[in-house]
């Protein structure tokens, strides 16, 4: 039986580095809802799942918030 494969939890220098955006950039895209919104991990440590950076990262011009929790929903049925 095989596992599905883990989604890893990136930091903000690596979601940098794959993106090519600067950190104002990447924090006014998120403010827009056209990057994937960060996550949780610590009182004072956020990251973003390596799935929702892939997704933007194949699309970025078209990329939306929106679009992505209905392919997260239509996934999970």
């Amino acid at each position: 039986m095989t596992m599905p494969p883990t989604d890893r939890i990136l930091r903000l220098n690596t979601v940098l580095d794959r993106t090519g955006l600067s950190r104002a950039t990447l924090y006014r895209k998120v403010q827009a809802g056209t990057f994937p919104k960060q996550i949780r991990i610590a009182t004072r440590c956020m990251g973003w799942r390596e799935s929702a950076i892939n997704d933007w990262v194949r699309n970025p011009m078209f990329w939306t918030v929106e679009d992505a929790d209905k392919r997260r929903q239509a996934s999970s049925l």
